[in-house]
């Protein structure tokens, strides 16, 4: 029986996982979803291993929201394979922080590349601080190129979108800081998708998270498609929630 590792250095911190059935689709390849959580969930367990857990960095009054996420699918991992997931800090543009990822295999081949951008906030008031407020640890960079493309503005064209109905947010969809979770926007997305696109093989995702949606609250989600590319946008009464963009491999 395995035992599965975590590990760390200076810059950069890595830990074992093992998908199963939940973490992948009827075909049984991973499910964006997944990718996503494993994303969003690296950067905290790096934090965490060197003592900046989210309850210190909330009293300190500096906490992390996740802004946007660019995945580059280079092999579709599957049911019960065993992957690593390294992440770095890569510094910081204007107002986000960035963090970039490779996901690998037991051969140590790349199966997917990720960047993600995130902006530093006060819980209290939810100001937006600037990247040099941080206080928790100087910020490294990442030493070495990570092959996927950078966090992209996502928009709908004026024209040629179709309305993709409504989504309630239920209980289940909510993490523990009361929103719905960033994974689950990728379930939300692949629930939408046309019919012959839930199981293409998916290359490339993008991802803007824009306003929290909370428990309650209705997602109205509008979409469009260009060739083999789909954008799904989801919007709260309140204005813009999130954008997504999946490319995928062409037939």
């Amino acid at each position: 029986m395995k035992a599965f590792q975590q590990w760390i250095t200076d810059n950069s911190y890595a830990r074992e996982v093992e998908l199963s059935f939940v973490d992948c689709d009827r075909n049984k390849n991973v499910r964006p979803a997944k990718l996503l959580s494993l994303v969003a969930a690296a950067g905290g367990y790096d934090y965490d291993a060197r003592g900046l857990t989210h309850q210190k960095l909330y009293e300190m009054g500096q906490v992390f929201l996740l802004s946007g996420i660019a995945l580059r699918i280079h092999r579709r991992p599957v049911n019960r394979e065993v992957l690593t997931i390294t992440t770095w800090e890569d510094g910081a543009h204007g107002a986000h922080m960035r963090r970039v990822y490779e996901i690998t295999d037991e051969s140590g081949a790349v199966c997917v590349s990720a960047k993600s951008e995130w902006i530093l906030i006060d819980p209290a008031d939810r100001k937006i601080l600037r990247p040099a407020s941080f206080t928790g640890k100087p910020l490294t960079t990442c030493p070495k190129s990570i092959d996927c493309l950078d966090c992209r503005r996502i928009t709908l064209p004026r024209e040629g979108t179709e309305m993709l109905g409504t989504r309630l947010v239920r209980w289940s969809d909510l993490d523990g800081n009361g929103h719905v979770y960033s994974g689950n926007y990728g379930d939300i997305v692949w629930d939408v998708l046309p019919a012959d696109l839930q199981g293409a093989p998916l290359r490339e995702l993008y991802i803007n998270y824009s306003r929290e949606a909370l428990l309650g609250e209705t997602l109205t989600l509008q979409g469009f498609r260009e060739g083999n590319s789909y954008t799904v946008e989801g919007r709260l009464e309140e204005g813009h929630c999130f954008s997504c963009r999946c490319e995928f491999d062409p037939d």
